[in-house]
C-alpha cells in the first residue's frame, strides 16, 4: 500500500476535528434527548417559548447553546436591574434622614419644654419661699400687735386700779397741829421710799376728837401740816397728795384688814397716811418700801 505523503499531515487535524465535534455533540444530544424533571408529561413548549425575541436578546442576557444564562451580561442590563434597587435605597435614606431630623426636632422641643418647666418651677418655688417668709413676718407682726393690744387693754382696764402698799398714823399733841420729832421721822422714812417712784398717791384722813365744825377745822389743820412737810422737805408733788378732814367722824380701822370691824372712836388728834400704788404705772419703778407693821409704824 502506498501512503500519500500529502495525507499524512491532514490526518491529525481530522482526528482533532472529530474529537471536538464529539465533545460538542454529546451534550447537545443529551440536552435534547433528556427532558427536564417534572416535565415528562407536560406539553412541549411552544415555538414562542423556545425562541427568544430579538428584543430580549438585545436587552436581556443572551443564552448560549448550553441553555444557561450567559455569564457575560451587558452592563446596561445590569444597570437597569440595579436602578430600582438604588432608587429604593435612596428613598429609604431620605426617610431615615427625615425621621432623624424629626426625632432631633422633637428632642430639642422636649428639652426646651423641660427647661422652661424647670425655670417656671424654680420661679414658683422662689415666689412660694418669699411668700412664706412674708407670711411668717406678717404672723410675727400680728402676734406682736396682739400682744401690744392685750397689754394696752390691761393697762387701760387697770389704769385707775390702786392697791395699798403701806400706811401709818401721824399723832399730834392735844390742841396743837405741830409735828413731833417722832412724826417727822415716820414721814421721812415714808418719803425716802418714794424717790424716783411712779404711779402712787398718798391718801390722808385727818381726825380730831372735837365735834362739829370745830373738829373739822382742827382736822384740816392737821392734814395741811402733814402735806406741807412732805412738799417742803421732800418735794412730793401736790397732785399726789389727797387729804380729807373728818373731824371726830368714826371710821373703819385702817390697819385691821377686817371689813366687818366696828368703827373706832376718835380719842386723839391724828392723820392716817396710806400709800396707794398703781401696779401698771409703777411696774418699771423701784420696788416699794416694805409695808408697815400692823401697828402702823414704818420700818427703817
Amino acid at each position: 500500500m502506498k501512503i500519500n505523503p500529502k495525507g499524512i499531515g491532514s490526518f491529525p487535524r481530522q482526528c482533532a476535528v472529530l474529537v471536538l465535534a464529539s465533545a460538542f455533540g454529546i451534550p447537545v444530544w443529551a440536552q435534547q434527548s433528556a427532558p427536564p424533571a417534572g416535565d415528562s408529561q407536560s406539553a412541549p413548549p411552544s415555538a414562542t417559548q423556545q425562541q427568544p425575541s430579538p428584543e430580549s436578546n438585545l436587552n436581556g442576557p443572551k443564552e448560549g447553546f448550553w441553555g444557561h444564562v450567559n455569564p457575560f451580561a451587558r452592563k446596561k442590563w445590569v444597570q437597569k436591574r440595579l436602578d430600582p434597587i438604588n432608587d429604593r435605597l435612596t428613598e429609604l435614606d431620605q426617610v431615615n434622614a427625615k425621621n432623624a431630623r424629626d426625632i432631633k426636632d422633637v428632642d430639642a422641643r422636649a428639652q426646651a419644654g423641660i427647661q422652661q418647666a424647670q425655670s417656671a418651677a424654680d420661679k414658683a418655688n422662689q415666689t412660694a419661699t418669699a411668700a412664706n417668709g412674708q407670711a411668717q413676718t406678717a404672723s410675727n407682726t400680728a402676734q406682736q400687735a396682739s400682744g401690744h393690744v392685750d397689754q394696752l387693754n390691761t393697762t387701760v382696764n387697770g389704769i385707775d386700779q390702786y392697791h395699798s402698799v403701806t400706811d401709818l398714823d401721824i399723832a399730834f399733841r392735844p390742841g396743837t397741829s405741830v409735828l413731833t420729832s417722832d412724826s417727822k421721822q415716820k414721814l421721812d422714812q415714808l418719803a425716802s421710799g418714794l424717790t424716783g417712784r411712779q404711779g402712787y398717791i398718798l391718801e390722808m384722813e385727818a381726825h380730831s376728837p372735837a365735834s362739829g365744825s370745830v373738829g373739822i377745822q382742827s382736822s384740816e389743820r392737821l392734814a395741811d401740816a402733814v402735806k406741807r412737810y412732805l412738799v417742803e422737805e421732800h418735794q412730793i408733788p401736790v397732785y399726789r397728795l389727797h387729804a380729807v378732814a373728818l373731824g371726830n367722824a368714826q371710821a373703819q380701822a385702817s390697819t385691821s384688814g377686817d371689813e366687818n370691824a366696828k368703827p373706832m372712836r376718835i380719842r386723839s388728834s391724828s392723820v392716817h397716811v396710806r400709800l396707794m400704788e398703781n401696779s401698771l404705772a409703777a411696774q418699771a419703778a423701784a420696788s416699794p418700801q416694805s409695808a408697815a407693821a400692823s401697828t402702823g409704824a414704818v420700818q427703817p
